[in-house]
C-alpha cells in the first residue's frame, strides 16, 4: 500500500475529573476507540491525563499513584488488538522518584516511557513540589502489568512500522531555551508530540501558537500539541483545551478551545515533504554535526506492525499553492509587488537609469510588469513619462487587447508608442522565403523576435533598459520564443507564476489609487491568455488560446510547485492533483484523472526539453519559495533525459 509519505495523527482534549482515574481512563478509551476506527496511527493525550494536572498535594497520595497505574493497565488490556499507538500522561513511581511521564503504548504493550525534563516552578506552577526531573533519574527497572521496563533519562525515538520516527516532550519542555525536541529532530525525529497542561491567560494562546509554529519550522517537523481542557480544577487556573497540529511551521489542524466536550483533532502529516525540506536545507544538515546530537546516543524503539493497512488521503490539498490565503493575503500581494519594484529600483539606481522600455500587449504579464514599473518610478520620484510603453500590433492582435493596452498606458500617464510589426515581419518572411499562409513556429516566432528587436533597439536609442514581462509558468513550460520574449535586460515577473499574476492584477484593481484603471484591469483578467500570434477568428476574437495548447495554467502551476518545492515523484504529484482537482471535489474547476495525467505528461516533457531557455535567463527578483533562476534555485543540464519520469507516469492507472 502506497501512503505517499503521509501518516495520520491525532491530538486530543478529553474531559476529566480531577483525581478520578477510572473516569478519566474511560474518557481516554472512548477517544482511542474512535481513533482506531478512523485508522489514526498515533494519538496523543494531555499531560497527566489519567489523574488530571491539578491534583496538587494529592500527588503525594499512594492511592492516587496506584490508581493511575491501574488505569493504565486497564487501558492496555482494552487496547490489545489496537494498531493505534497511544501516548498517555500520568504520574509514575520510579524507584525513589515520582516522575511526570508520557507512556507510549501499542497492542497492550508499553513501548517506552518518557519522563518530563523541565519542571516549571514559578508563577502559578510548582511541579518540583511533587515531581523529579528526568535529570534526577538514574536507570531504574520497574514492572507495570507484568512487563519489565528500564526507565532512564536517555533520549528515545520511536519508529513506526513504516519507518516514521517520532519523539515526545512534555509541556514546559518546549518553553525551555533548548527544548528536547531540538535534539530529537536533529537525531531524525519526523514528528514531535507534546503532552501539555498549560493554563489560559490573556495573550498566552497567541504566544503559544507562535512558539509551536517556530519550533515546528525551526526543526522542520510535524508538531502535535495536546493540552488539558475542561474538567481540570478551576480553583486558581482555567485550562482551555488546546489541540494544535503544525507542519513545518504551518498550522494544519486545530480544535475548539473552551469546549465542554472532549474532542479529537486528526490530520495527516506529509513526512516525505518534511524529509525533502531537510535534505535541501544545508543549515539543518550542518546542525546535525555536533557529536552531542548524534543518533548513536539515542535509543530507537520499534513499534509493532499494523494489522490493518488502510490509506485514504483526508487532508485538503491546496489547488493553488502559489496563491496567498488567509488574513494576510492582501499584505502578501503588496509584499510581492514591492519585491518586484525594489528589484527594478536597485537596477535603475545602479545604472543611473531614468527610463525603461516595456512591450504592452494588453495581456496579464505585460500589465503586471507595467504596474511594477509604475511602483518603482513612484518610489524613485521619477517622471512616469520615463516609462516607454510600446504596443506592437501584429497579425493576431485583437481590438480587445489593443484597446486595453492603449487605454492602460494613457490612464497611467506613461509615454506610449505604437509600432505595427506587420510590414517588417512580411519583409522578413520574404527574406527567408517563408510562406505566410503557413502558421507554424517560424510564423509565430518571427513576430516575437521582431517585437523584442524593436524593444532592444528603442532602449539603445532612448538610453533605457528593456523590462521583461515573461513569467515563471512560461519559463517552466518553455512557452517563450528563444531570443524573443524570452529575453530582456531585467525580468520583473521571472519568479511569478501565471496563476499568481492573475490574482496580483485583481488585487491592484481593488486599490483606491487605481480606481481609474479598475475596469481595464478586470477586463484584462478575464481576457483569454494568448500570445496573439495567429490571426483572430471571423468575429475578431482571440483564436489562439494558450491553455488549449499547453494545458491549464492552474494545473501546470500545481505540478511546478510540487515538482520543484519538494521534488515529489510524478506519481505523488498526480495523486495530489487528483485530490485537488478531481471531478468528485467541490472545486471551481475540476478535471478527470485522465486529463490530469495527460497534462502532467506535457509538463514533464516540456520542462525537460526547454531547460536551455532557462539556462540563460536575464536577471530578475525572486518573490517566493520557487524560482527557476540558473544562478539560484534551479540548476539543471539542458540535455538531461526525461524517460525516468515519463516511465513512472506510464505505470499509473487512471
Amino acid at each position: 500500500m502506497n501512503n505517499f509519505g503521509f501518516i495520520k495523527v491525532a491530538s486530543t482534549t478529553p474531559t476529566l475529573e480531577v483525581a478520578n482515574c477510572k473516569y478519566n481512563i474511560n474518557e481516554i478509551l472512548k477517544i482511542a476507540e474512535q481513533a482506531e476506527k478512523e485508522h489514526v496511527e498515533i494519538i496523543a493525550f494531555p499531560e497527566l491525563s489519567i489523574t488530571g494536572y491539578t491534583c496538587q498535594d494529592l500527588f503525594r497520595q499512594t492511592a492516587l499513584i496506584n490508581g493511575a497505574e491501574q488505569a493504565l493497565c486497564y487501558y492496555m488490556e482494552q487496547t490489545k488488538q489496537f494498531d493505534l499507538i497511544s501516548i498517555i500522561g500520568l504520574p509514575l513511581k520510579v524507584g525513589d522518584l515520582l516522575l511526570n511521564v508520557a507512556v507510549v503504548l501499542q497492542k497492550g504493550k508499553i513501548l517506552g516511557v518518557i519522563p518530563k525534563t523541565y519542571l516549571p516552578n514559578y508563577g502559578e506552577f510548582y511541579e518540583k513540589r511533587w515531581f523529579a526531573s528526568s535529570q534526577d533519574l538514574r536507570p531504574t527497572e520497574v514492572v507495570i502489568a507484568d512487563q519489565k521496563l528500564l526507565i532512564s533519562a536517555k533520549p528515545k525515538l520511536f519508529s513506526t512500522a513504516s519507518g516514521v520516527l517520532f519523539g515526545i516532550e512534555i509541556c514546559e519542555d518546549v518553553w525551555a531555551p533548548i527544548p528536547p525536541s531540538n535534539r530529537l529532530t536533529l537525531s531524525g525525529a519526523d514528528i514531535i508530540f507534546n503532552l501539555s497542561a498549560s493554563d489560559e491567560l490573556i495573550g498566552k494562546h497567541t504566544y503559544l501558537k507562535s512558539l509551536l509554529s517556530q519550533q515546528s519550522a525551526r526543526t522542520i517537523c510535524g508538531y502535535i500539541y495536546s493540552g488539558s481542557g475542561f474538567g481540570e480544577s478551576t480553583q486558581d487556573l482555567v485550562f482551555g483545551g488546546n489541540a494544535l497540529i503544525y507542519e513545518n511551521g504551518r498550522l494544519i489542524a486545530s480544535g475548539k478551545r473552551f469546549s465542554l466536550e472532549g474532542q479529537m483533532v486528526t490530520t495527516q502529516i506529509d513526512v516525505e515533504m518534511l524529509r525533502s525540506e531537510r535534505r535541501d536545507n544545508t543549515t539543518y544538515i550542518n546542525a546535525q554535526r555536533s557529536s552531542e546530537l548524534g543518533i548513536e546516543q539515542i535509543d530507537i524503539i520499534t513499534c509493532f506492525e499494523r494489522d490493518t493497512n488502510v490509506f485514504e488521503l483526508e487532508r485538503a490539498i491546496d489547488p493553488h499553492p502559489f496563491i496567498p490565503t488567509g488574513e494576510g493575503r492582501g499584505q502578501s500581494f503588496s509584499d510581492i509587488l514591492n519585491i518586484q519594484a525594489l528589484g527594478l529600483v536597485k537596477r535603475l539606481k545602479h545604472i543611473n537609469g531614468k527610463s525603461v522600455v516595456i512591450g504592452i500587449s494588453g495581456g496579464l504579464d505585460s500589465t503586471l510588469a507595467l504596474l511594477v514599473c509604475i511602483l518603482a518610478f513612484d518610489k524613485l520620484n521619477l517622471d512616469r513619462k520615463g516609462i516607454i510603453g510600446v504596443t506592437m500590433p501584429g497579425f493576431g492582435t485583437t481590438n480587445r487587447t489593443y484597446n486595453n493596452a492603449l487605454e492602460l498606458m494613457n490612464k497611467l500617464g506613461i509615454t506610449s508608442k505604437e509600432i505595427n510589426i506587420s510590414k517588417s515581419v512580411l519583409q522578413h518572411f520574404e527574406d527567408i522565403q517563408h510562406d505566410i499562409t503557413i502558421h507554424d513556429a517560424t510564423y509565430e516566432n518571427s513576430q516575437a523576435r521582431e517585437r523584442t528587436q524593436i524593444l532592444m533597439d528603442l532602449s539603445n536609442k532612448l538610453n533605457a533598459i528593456v523590462v521583461g514581462t515573461g513569467d515563471l509558468s512560461e519559463l517552466a513550460l518553455g512557452w517563450a520564443t528563444y531570443n524573443g520574449d524570452h529575453m530582456s535586460m531585467y525580468g520583473v515577473n521571472a519568479s511569478v507564476p501565471k496563476t499568481l499574476i492573475l490574482h496580483l492584477v485583481q488585487y491592484v484593481a481593488t486599490l483606491p489609487q487605481m480606481a481609474n484603471i479598475k475596469d481595464i484591469l478586470l477586463d484584462i483578467v478575464h481576457t483569454p491568455i494568448s500570445p496573439e500570434l495567429i490571426p483572430a477568428n471571423e468575429s475578431g476574437e482571440i483564436k489562439q488560446k494558450t491553455e488549449d495548447l499547453v494545458g491549464p495554467y492552474e494545473l501546470h502551476d500545481f505540478f511546478l510547485y510540487h515538482f520543484l518545492r519538494h521534488g515529489f515523484t510524478p506519481e505523488k504529484i498526480y495523486y495530489l492533483a487528483c485530490n485537488a482537482f478531481g471531478v468528485d471535489r467541490n472545486t471551481e474547476k475540476s478535471y478527470s484523472n485522465t486529463t490530469i495525467k495527460a497534462w502532467l505528461k506535457v509538463f514533464v516533457r516540456r520542462f525537460f526539453s526547454q531547460q536551455f531557455k532557462r539556462s540563460c535567463l536575464p536577471d530578475g527578483p525572486k518573490v517566493g519559495s520557487v524560482s527557476l533562476s540558473p544562478r539560484g534555485d534551479w540548476r539543471m543540464p539542458s540535455d538531461a533525459a526525461v524517460q525516468l519520469w515519463l516511465d513512472e507516469l506510464e505505470r499509473i492507472v487512471d
